[in-house]
């Protein structure tokens, strides 16, 4: 019979379990040995769920407390010196450190860069690697939890970042080729196999998702000299994982590898598996990843069976397993949790415990079982009538879209000349100060919010509370001097949630949590249907704040392409459709802020780089109607009325031409944590509009200094014109407490004024 395995599970709980342990720990509200225990008893949880479910062999070391490339680094002993005397002190206080700073007790540790994890919404903390970095095995994570797992009589595989991936991922302080270091760090991994077969391992998973993108020669190199030393050493058997696209041109070479298994992405590289079948040596096992890891709509299993029997019938069932296409991470954890979902909506979903049970449903179905047979059959009806349903086809929106011309995705006029009507409209100061709009979400704020949602508190009650808050935050960003000011959208659940709700095509779940970074879990929605705008969404909060100040507000939105990235998107319809639908709803949204006073308008566009395809030849197209659709959203108003976009987290050095496609007034991006490294490439590339480095890491509950913001806008000053700059954080605030937000802002403010005064003097 065909195994059913999976990649790695979602790690927070069903009830966000992990978010509240690890911010009750951060508080020093709870003791390492309850966090820990916390953990344990989530990963039981987890494997219990997955077998119960259908899944023969579990994944091991799949946990992590933050992220598991930091859990890496600190397993092969990369800690950075600065944080060595805390590490070694206390191991998970440094390993926290690293993640999120630390100030206390005289220590002050700014964190590790963060970045996104390939093309997801998740992030990973960037390993940070010295000239000479020398590794050793430094932990036992991955044997302990081997350890609680075989205990529990579960046949496992332990998961591990592959070697290659781990040391693409990081930097080096000299900038210097990361992959120079891989003999150094071959060893290391080498020592932990050792004792992974010394506790009974059998299989150790290596991800080294790095193949879905353009690999290099030094890649190819690095990949076949760090293979040959393990399967030299190795006791284990050994399955390299390759996920998130096919293998492309490495999938020859790649299959003389001296590997025990090859796990291959089959939803995005589903063209491969013929060839796969070919050559794939005679003992190999293929780790089917039939099933999508990423979305969660049911899968079209009589299509996939067909597949399956064709792989069957070559490889016989021992050597063909079935898998998602790559770890669970990236979806909710049991559809079963949503009793409030509508039920036609409910029957198309599959998270994380449907996707093994889906697995299940098609091992049993290529062994005859009749009842899996009949399952099969079943969902395939069920997903046939998807389209007919309520909701999902609107002809009015489409006959909107297919009437788009180039037209409507044009400003009136170039940048210089929008660049002085909009000083005529709002004359700012050189350097202007302004955030990227959220201000904290209190307990207070989340409270008032529940209890209106579930009926406790009236309508007229709850907008009174946020016309408080409205209020009480314009007042805040007076007193600081602050010079473009945002009403701190207290409204709103999520950046994308809100607008969903507002929106038609959208559903949303109750419990669809998911794992963004640390402890910060986001609830994607689910776009099932034409997307359409049927009443202002933003209008009424932004225009009472600008009642409140004579300084300009901003208009707050989240752009197309994040709402499509952050969502999960239907799979009836091409991503680039869905887009456009979303952007002539925000096109509307804005031109209504512009009637109602706003002539500052910010849409949010985080994921442009994240939505990036990994392999250039595919980047033609996602440009041509990614920045087509933040164009329809922004394009509709006058000069006068400037537009922003804010990103972060990513590396933006090969796309500048075109986010200055883009053509978006200002640009906001993240660089406190890299000490403004990513200014290079738009320096470089003479970047022609404005531009809002950060110069405050709100992602650490650290405080900075007003002298280290300043520094960091004077290393701006070094690439920007000062016409050009403006000063912010690197992203929104509302993660962090008001007892951080507002020294940090009256710092930033000082240093903005200190700027000032030195551009002047330097004038004189």
């Amino acid at each position: 019979m065909s195994i059913v395995t999976f990649l790695g599970y979602p790690r927070i709980g069903s009830q966000r379990a992990l978010k509240r342990a690890l911010e009750s720990y951060w508080r020093g509200e709870s003791s390492a040995k309850e966090l820990l225990e916390v953990g344990r008893l989530l990963r039981e949880e987890h494997w219990l769920v997955a077998h119960e479910a259908g899944a023969d062999i579990v994944a091991v070391n799949d946990f992590s407390l933050y992220d598991h490339v930091l859990d890496t680094a600190a397993l092969f002993d990369a800690i950075p010196a600065r944080y060595r005397t805390l590490y070694d002190q206390n191991p998970l206080d440094g390993y926290f450190a690293m993640a999120r700073g630390y100030q206390r007790d005289n220590v002050d540790l700014h964190a590790l860069e963060m970045t996104k994890w390939f093309d997801t919404n998740y992030h990973y903390i960037v390993p940070e690697l010295q000239p000479n970095q020398r590794f050793c095995l430094n932990g036992t994570k991955p044997i302990d939890e081997l350890k609680e797992a075989t205990a529990q009589r579960y046949q496992t595989r332990v998961t591990l970042l592959g070697p290659v991936s781990f040391l693409l991922l990081a930097k080096r302080t000299d900038n210097g080729d990361t992959l120079d270091l891989l003999d150094n760090l071959l060893p290391a991994y080498v020592q932990l196999l050792d004792a992974l077969y010394q506790e009974g391992a059998d299989w150790v998973q290596f991800d080294e998702p790095c193949l879905a993108l353009d690999v290099n020669e030094a890649t190819r190199a690095a990949l076949e000299h760090a293979y040959q030393t393990l399967g030299k050493h190795a006791r284990v058997r050994v399955l390299l994982a390759n996920y998130f696209g096919g293998f492309g041109d490495a999938l020859p070479w790649v299959l003389e590898l001296p590997v025990d298994g090859i796990h291959a992405d089959l939803v995005r590289g589903a063209h491969e598996l013929d060839a796969i079948l070919e050559h794939l040596p005679q003992t190999t096992v293929l780790s089917a990843g039939i099933i999508d890891g990423r979305n969660v709509w049911r899968s079209p299993l009589l299509k996939l069976f067909t597949r399956l029997q064709k792989a069957q019938q070559k490889l016989g069932s021992e050597r063909l397993w079935l898998a998602p296409s790559c770890s669970l991470l990236h979806v909710p954890m049991d559809v079963n949790l949503e009793h409030k979902l509508d039920g036609q909506l409910c029957a198309w979903l599959s998270f994380a415990r449907q996707k093994i049970e889906e697995l299940r449903v098609l091992a049993d179905a290529l062994e005859g079982n009749d009842a899996a047979l009949a399952a099969v059959a079943a969902q395939e009806s069920l997903l046939g009538k998807r389209q007919s349903a309520p909701g999902v086809v609107r002809q009015d929106v489409r006959e909107r879209t297919a009437q788009l011309t180039a037209k409507d995705a044009q400003r009136q006029s170039p940048y210089p000349q929008r660049y002085a009507a909009q000083q005529e409209k709002h004359p700012l100061p050189p350097l202007p100060t302004t955030t990227i709009g959220s201000f904290p979400q209190t307990d207070e704020v989340r409270k008032m919010r529940a209890d209106h949602r579930n009926d406790r508190l009236s309508t007229h009650a709850y907008h009174e509370f946020l016309r408080q808050e409205i209020t009480d935050a314009i007042a805040f960003q007076e007193r600081a001097g602050l010079d473009v000011l945002v009403h701190g959208e207290a409204e709103r659940n999520d950046m994308v949630e809100y607008f969903g709700e507002m929106l038609e095509g959208f559903a949303f779940t109750r419990f669809g949590w998911v794992q963004s970074y640390g402890s910060r879990c986001v609830k994607p929605p689910l776009i099932f249907g034409d997307v359409a705008r049927t009443k202002p969404m933003t209008v009424p909060w932004s225009a009472y704040a600008q009642s409140l100040t004579s300084k300009p507000v901003k208009g707050m939105l989240t752009g197309p392409v994040t709402m499509l990235k952050w969502s999960f998107v239907r799979n009836d319809v091409p991503p680039d459709v869905v887009a456009r639908q979303i952007a002539l709803a925000l096109r509307d949204e804005v031109q209504d802020l512009e009637n109602h006073g706003i002539h500052i308008i910010q849409i949010d566009e985080p994921a442009f780089r994240e939505a990036l395809p990994l392999r250039q030849k595919d980047w033609e197209d996602y440009f041509a109607w990614a920045v087509e659709s933040f164009r329809i959203a922004s394009s509709g108003v006058q000069d006068s009325t400037q537009i922003h976009t804010h990103m972060c987290y990513s590396e933006f050095n090969d796309i500048l031409p075109a986010i200055a496609d883009m053509d978006a007034d200002v640009i906001s991006i993240e660089t406190s944590r890299s000490e403004m490294e990513l200014l290079r490439a738009f320096a470089d590339f003479e970047y022609p509009n404005a531009m809002g480095p950060g110069v405050y890491d709100i992602h650490s509950p650290r405080l900075p200094t007003t002298d280290e913001m300043l520094t960091r806008v004077h290393k701006a000053l070094k690439v920007l014109a000062p016409a050009q700059l403006w000063i912010n954080p690197d992203c929104g605030l509302k993660t962090r407490t008001w007892e951080e937000v507002e020294p940090a802002l009256v710092r930033l403010v000082q240093a903005a004024q200190s700027a000032r005064a030195q551009l002047a003097e330097a004038a004189q």
